[in-house]
């Protein structure tokens, strides 16, 4: 198969070739994931939506004990639609990307409230959804519902790449991959289908290293015919990121030994979770008056040596640690017992605060 314009028309012949090489590959070697359906049942709705939720910019290995943990404790949509905004927060500590569970808990109630508990099953439905973008919309309704619909993922953004030698870089590739992927969706088993391309995309066409002579496909990669397999897809020279940079209060109350914490604004980074208390985060760091000034509560504050590094998708983030005794009330906070603190809605970046503290003896 040669590489041209995904604008041209698609061959049926060789998209059913390759759908049924697929398909048959995939009867045999599917990943077993907790979030499947045995051979021959159709998936949950819940099942699905829950872990294309969680998978985004997230490992599968991750994703695993926090899937089951959170069916578990919420077996159905209508019980996730039921339970308190922080319990979710605080079960998705960890997964990062924390607007995903905040929207992840409004689209259980809506669902719940306006759908009377039952999934949408076409994407335009689907999208009206809080948190499901196209991706995870067509993701839905092809795994769960059959629907012929095109997900396309990182694996499988990568296998097209290479299976039609698109060499256009990303992100400008993507209307061109995303077309012939639907080019390929055979009208029978269309979410086994778009599940068989993730598996080939994680198992097989990996980023290094593909492993061609395993594929079942490569008879009809073009990438691999033309020997450029490997280098695709070809992606943009990254930006490097901004760093930013601040100071975390942490503060511990002498009679008990009890450490402020307080919620952060529902809107906005880590929008909703538990912090530490800081100052802003800017390119530079305030000098000391300044910070003393955004400081939780006026105590006598000591730097710690070092500081926590941390990197989002948009920035770095260099933090450092001042530490006090003291007590008061702190609008917005609270104080939190030490042997609670694996118990709060941290992200993974206050938790990183809270080891550098007790690491030089804040306790």
């Amino acid at each position: 198969m040669t590489s041209s314009s995904a604008r041209d028309p698609f061959p049926a012949a060789a998209a059913g070739t390759i759908a049924r090489s697929l398909l048959a590959w995939y009867d045999r070697q599917a990943r077993v994931l907790p979030w499947r359906a045995p051979p021959g049942e159709r998936p949950q709705a819940y099942h699905v939506w829950l872990s294309e939720i969680m998978l985004q910019q997230t490992t599968v290995a991750a994703v695993k004990p926090y899937f089951e943990a959170f069916l578990d404790r919420w077996p159905t949509v209508a019980d996730l639609a039921a339970a308190d905004q922080e319990a979710v927060l605080t079960a998705w500590a960890g997964l990062g990307y924390y607007a995903r569970a905040r929207n992840l808990h409004r689209c259980a109630q809506v669902i719940s409230e306006q759908h009377a508990g039952v999934f949408p099953q076409t994407v335009a439905a689907l999208r009206e959804l809080p948190g499901i973008g196209p991706y995870t919309a067509a993701a839905i309704a092809a795994i769960a519902f059959d629907q012929p619909e095109a997900p396309v993922d990182g694996n499988i953004e990568r296998v097209i790449s290479r299976l039609f030698a698109i060499e256009t870089e990303l992100p400008q590739a993507k209307p061109d991959i995303q077309a012939y992927m639907q080019g390929l969706v055979p009208r029978e088993r269309p979410g086994d289908f778009a599940q068989a391309m993730m598996d080939l995309g994680a198992g097989i066409c990996q980023p290094a290293r593909p492993r061609c002579m395993l594929c079942p496909l490569q008879e009809s990669c073009a990438g691999r015919a033309k020997g450029i397999a490997e280098s695709l897809p070809r992606k943009a020279a990254k930006k490097e990121k901004p760093l930013r940079r601040g100071v975390a209060f942490w503060l511990v109350r002498p009679m008990d030994g009890a450490v402020l914490l307080r919620r952060r604004p529902e809107k906005g980074l880590l929008g909703g979770m538990t912090e530490v208390p800081s100052t802003a985060w800017d390119s530079e760091l305030p000098g000391e008056r300044e910070i003393l000034a955004q400081a939780p509560l006026a105590c006598d504050w000591q730097p710690l040596s070092g500081q926590v590094s941390h990197t989002f998708t948009h920035f770095r983030l260099h933090l450092q640690v001042w530490a006090a005794q003291g007590n008061g009330e702190v609008p917005g906070g609270r104080w939190v017992p030490p042997e609670e603190l694996d118990s709060q809605a941290l992200p993974t970046l206050m938790r990183k605060v809270i080891a550098h503290a007790l690491k030089q003896g804040w306790a």
